[in-house]
């Protein structure tokens, strides 16, 4: 059966969920969507822990979209970290060339991808929140998905001259619970939020409304979650944003 978050319509077939970033609005509103926040982060660095205790707490927020990208170059150490991804990595080191930082490091957030904090800095973390919720650009962003495909819709630009940006295809994994083994984490047991197991670009968006349709194999397994990012550029700020939960599984926001 067919399953729309906003109605709950049903109609014979296969579950289809749609999800729309900016919700109910109110004709004179400012459109409204998420904070995106990234944490970078790994199970060999000691002083993650506290950071990724503090993303689990973002992940349940409805005002934030909150992600886990473990990275791997802490392998090193003596401990492979089981979630790390070096297309995690790459992303890392890419926001560290646009926003001129001199090179990595865990855990670090990205905000909106306009500010990098330290994640572990609670304060600090949820004060950038706060200022990037007060100064945030949005077009709309509408996502489906079944298990077959899932479809992406972004709006019209809402100034004169908008810049060209990238949209961004994320798979998640809702919770992971580790044990690790070895290294300077050796013997604790993690749990980490929102995985980022996949990340595809898998369109450009200019100005004008854009969809596009990837196979649901493209975001990671079927229970997994998919967020959507729309970034100024490739790696810039953030211009929208929507995600949506697998049936009866989990939710993610």
């Amino acid at each position: 059966m067919f399953g729309r978050t906003s109605s709950g319509a049903a109609i014979a077939g296969t579950f289809f969920f749609v999800v729309s970033a900016a919700g109910a609005q109110p004709p004179d509103a400012k459109p409204r969507r998420p904070v995106v926040v990234e944490l970078y982060t790994s199970q060999g660095c000691s002083s993650c822990p506290p950071a990724d205790a503090l993303l689990g707490q973002l992940a349940i927020r409805k005002d934030v979209l909150a992600m886990s990208l473990p990275v791997t170059y802490w392998d090193m150490l003596g401990w492979r970290d089981t979630l790390a991804d070096e297309a995690n990595t790459k992303r890392q080191k890419a926001y560290a060339k646009e926003l001129g930082r001199g090179g990595v490091y865990t855990p670090q957030m990205i905000v909106d991808g306009a500010n990098d904090v330290v994640g572990s800095r609670e304060q600090s973390v949820q004060a950038t929140i706060a200022a990037r919720a007060g100064d945030m650009q949005t077009i709309p962003v509408n996502l489906e998905a079944n298990h077959q495909q899932v479809q992406i819709s972004v709006g019209q630009a809402q100034t004169a001259s908008p810049a060209e940006a990238t949209i961004w295809l994320f798979g998640l994994l809702p919770q992971a619970t580790v044990k690790i083994g070895d290294g300077e984490n050796g013997g604790r047991t993690i749990t980490y939020h929102n995985v980022v197991r996949q990340i595809r670009a898998v369109g450009m968006w200019k100005g004008q409304p854009v969809t596009v349709s990837v196979p649901r194999g493209e975001a990671g397994r079927p229970h997994d979650g998919i967020a959507v990012l729309v970034q100024q550029g490739g790696y810039g700020r953030v211009l929208g944003a929507a995600s949506i939960e697998h049936p009866n599984f989990y939710m993610v926001r």
